[in-house]
């Protein structure tokens, strides 16, 4: 059987995450000795144990968007800066451009996303391209809950809203949701596939704790 001589698409796509899960591990630790804190004291302002943050420090495991809000809260920097230098301030006038395909990839278990503008700090709202793996979740996993609202809109393919006080929803292409982000939520594929979408999530106050339950 003849070979292709090129790597197969979802090999290129997991170096790529491999290459974003080493950056973002670099830019971590870059940011809490520039700021002169030790892991356990990052650990203590942010609600992450030394040992997820050495994990996230060392490139072996990839936070999640939650887990990133607490990140940034700890070391008292914008989200946008735990991926880039972002060097842009929102402000009257100003603009941004994302041409197709550009973003900082971000990948977990769970979902593969697509952040866009992050080079812009001190956004009002985080916006990025998900792709919601096909994944048997178990009872207690993926659940999230933080500061903001979150707002979503199906592009491809089929997903299921479930909340803590409300009845799980069925949302196909061309439907979304909008919800308060302090309520316990996640979000899971139902097709044969998994399912594109379009997320965008306010950034939290850092001036305000963040909810660690």
């Amino acid at each position: 059987m003849k070979t292709s001589a090129f790597p197969a698409e979802s090999e290129l796509s997991d170096a790529m995450a491999q290459e974003q899960k080493s950056a973002l591990a670099e830019r971590l630790k870059f940011l809490r000795q520039r700021s002169g804190l030790t892991q356990g004291q990052v650990s203590a302002t942010s609600g992450i144990s030394t040992s997820t943050l050495s994990k996230i420090e060392n490139g072996q495991l990839s936070p999640t968007y939650d887990v990133l809000l607490r990140l940034a809260h700890g070391l008292e920097v914008d989200v946008a800066e735990l991926f880039v230098n972002a060097q842009s301030h929102m402000g009257a006038g100003r603009w941004s451009i994302e041409r197709a395909g550009q973003g900082e990839i971000h990948d977990t278990p769970l979902y593969h996303h697509r952040l866009l503008f992050s080079h812009l700090a001190n956004k009002r709202m985080m916006p990025f391209v998900t792709r919601v793996k096909k994944h048997r979740l178990h009872k207690d996993e993926g659940w999230s809950r933080h500061d903001g609202e979150e707002f979503v809109y199906v592009l491809s393919g089929c997903i299921e809203l479930q909340t803590d006080f409300y009845r799980p929803v069925t949302l196909n292409a061309g439907e979304g949701f909008y919800i308060d982000s302090r309520m316990g939520h996640r979000v899971i594929s139902t097709g044969e596939d998994d399912a594109q979408v379009l997320w965008v999530s306010t950034t939290p106050d850092l001036t305000r704790s963040p909810q660690l339950t």
